[in-house]
């Protein structure tokens, strides 16, 4: 199943590491089959708020993504990044093929406590 590595970043002055860190981000996750989905794109805020860009990596899976923000290759360069932006970085799962809204509606219907029959 899809996984993603979505990140909330903020705001930052333009500084020579992070150019350096975008130059060298991609060789660190191609190997674990990711690619960037959403990357130095505007967005468009419909609800709330949300200072700063978002970022959004594909990969094949969990696993994959774990071993990405694991591996010494992105270790190595996250620090370019981390020094000057502040963020919130986040791996999570995509939904399976054939994924259905009303059984998860179902289940939360389920667990609810029974109505009180008080009028």
């Amino acid at each position: 199943m899809t996984a993603y590595a979505i990140a909330h970043l903020r705001e930052a002055a333009p500084h020579p590491e992070i150019a350096a860190y975008i130059e060298r981000i991609g060789a660190t996750f191609e190997p674990y089959g990711g690619g960037f989905l959403v990357h130095g794109a505007q967005h468009e805020v419909v609800e709330g708020g949300w200072p700063g860009h978002v970022v959004v990596i594909g990969f094949p899976g969990m696993a994959e993504a774990r071993a990405w923000w694991e591996s010494p290759a992105y270790r190595e360069i996250a620090p370019l990044r981390s020094r000057h932006i502040e963020g919130d970085i986040i791996l999570v799962p995509g939904v399976p093929e054939g994924y259905d809204p009303a059984v998860t509606a179902k289940a939360m219907r389920e667990a609810l406590p029974p109505a009180s029959s008080d009028a």
